[in-house]
């Protein structure tokens, strides 16, 4: 049967140290085992994807388990490790950054752990932001708490410059805590480092809140900006419930995505409309999206609406909007506001009174602690991230797919931007919620 090279995670060398952590490589000891690196996951679990590659003599696509290896590529004592955290805010990066220090401390012996403050700039001199000392004592309380200890900001800074900046400090590893953007500096910076033939790890843990991170299950942070944002939204309902024809609509986080929207409709069955960016819909006409909220408000006298920041973009009188951030990430114009203004043109058009609330509570939903499911899952990512890099390996991902911690190249998940499917049953369970129709057009 023929090999198939994909995802295929790149090693500095070979690692040769004997790990300090003391495992076992037996079964049934009762002490978990090593992973060898010929243990991988089916990407596919069809069962028709397998049978189709046995048919046709080529190994499925397949992913690299995580977890510890019997021989790691550095020595702790001798090893200096970095955390940088970039992007929007999301609830979990504090735990995240306390848990590597933590097993890099306490598994690795790693004595050195310095973080970079304010994202990429931190590894920019001329921007003069100091290196901060990461210790147990340091960190040790830091994930009771939102945002980021270390700062954060968007946008790369020269990649060459940024290099240099790891060798004047010694930096052996370099983990590597944000979105899309973040991910693909990460891998012009492990590309860097490659061809100029160094032993610096790029490690990445994929953070946004978003959960738009391609092949995984999940990104960390997702699971607690819904369960934040439902007793929002169930205080919107009571709003709306409260005043005859009552409408609240209530704007969540969702650029290209839009699965925290969705999430929390699903959550929150008192959702009557659910709009994402992935949908397309109308607001004329008779199947458009007034007339059907005029049907609900004669029908029950008041209206829910969760929409997600990116959806409607195409209902702007100027929609090529370019104006991107310092992420590379377009400026979405407000459908909040826009939604806002057209239902109350609308109805006052034909005469029906309305109230109409609107909400954004995005900035503290994103600011938020991790709840206990999110907490857990950032512990995970954490230590399989520092398992992967201790052994030499570089320019990869830690992640879950199919419930199971995996290490992906960073190129594999950086292709594309994950979208809900709208034809599968995530979306379908949505609608089924909601109540909506399957399509306002």
């Amino acid at each position: 049967m023929k090999n198939n090279t994909n995802f295929r995670i790149t090693n500095l060398g070979e690692p040769t140290k004997l790990s300090p952590i003391h495992l076992s490589k037996i079964k049934g000891d009762n002490i978990f085992n090593f992973i060898d690196d010929s243990k991988r996951i089916l990407a596919d679990i069809k069962l028709n994807h397998f049978t189709d590659s046995l048919e046709n003599a080529i190994q499925p696509d397949s992913y690299e388990y995580a977890g510890p290896r019997e021989k790691v590529f550095f020595e702790g004592k001798d090893t200096t490790a970095a955390i940088v955290t970039c992007g929007g805010l999301c609830p979990g990066i504090n735990n995240v950054i306390r848990s590597l220090v933590m097993t890099l401390h306490y598994f690795y012996n790693v004595k050195r752990i310095v973080g970079i403050p304010y994202g990429y700039e931190g590894l920019n001199p001329e921007l003069g932001h100091e290196l901060i000392e990461l210790t147990p004592d340091f960190v040790k309380n830091i994930h009771e708490f939102g945002g980021t200890i270390l700062g954060s900001s968007r946008g790369g800074q020269d990649v060459s410059v940024m290099v240099d900046t790891l060798v004047s400090h010694n930096i052996d590893i370099l983990f590597t805590i944000g979105g899309d953007g973040t991910l693909k500096g990460a891998n012009a910076l492990g590309t860097e480092i490659i061809n100029r033939g160094l032993n610096i790890v790029v490690a990445g843990i994929p953070k946004t809140i978003d959960n738009d991170i391609d092949i995984i299950d999940k990104s960390f942070g997702f699971e607690t900006s819904f369960d934040v944002a439902c007793p929002i939204v169930r205080d919107a309902h009571n709003e709306a419930n409260g005043a005859f024809n009552g409408v609240a609509i209530v704007k969540l986080m969702g650029r290209d995505s839009g699965f925290i929207a969705a999430s929390t409709a699903l959550s929150m069955p008192v959702v009557n409309f659910v709009l994402v960016p992935e949908m397309d819909f109308e607001l004329e006409g008779e199947n458009g999206f007034l007339e059907t909220l005029k049907k609900r408000l004669l029908s029950k006298k008041h209206a829910l609406i969760v929409v997600a920041e990116g959806a409607g973009q195409h209902l702007f009188e100027n929609n090529n909007n370019t104006v991107a951030d310092a992420s590379g990430n377009i400026q979405h114009k407000d459908i909040g506001l826009l939604l806002q203004q057209k239902i109350k043109d609308y109805f006052d058009g034909i005469h029906m009174k309305t109230t109409i609330k609107y909400i954004d509570p995005s900035y503290i939903i994103r600011s938020a602690p991790a709840n206990a499911n999110d907490s857990l899952f950032c512990n995970q990512l954490s230590y399989h991230a520092v398992h992967g890099a201790m052994a030499g390996k570089t320019n990869f991902v830690v992640g879950s797919v199919n419930n199971r911690f995996v290490y992906l190249p960073i190129t594999d998940v950086t292709k594309k931007r994950k979208k809900i499917n709208m034809e599968g049953g995530f979306w379908f369970g949505a609608l089924q919620s909601t109540g909506q129709p399957f399509s306002m057009k």
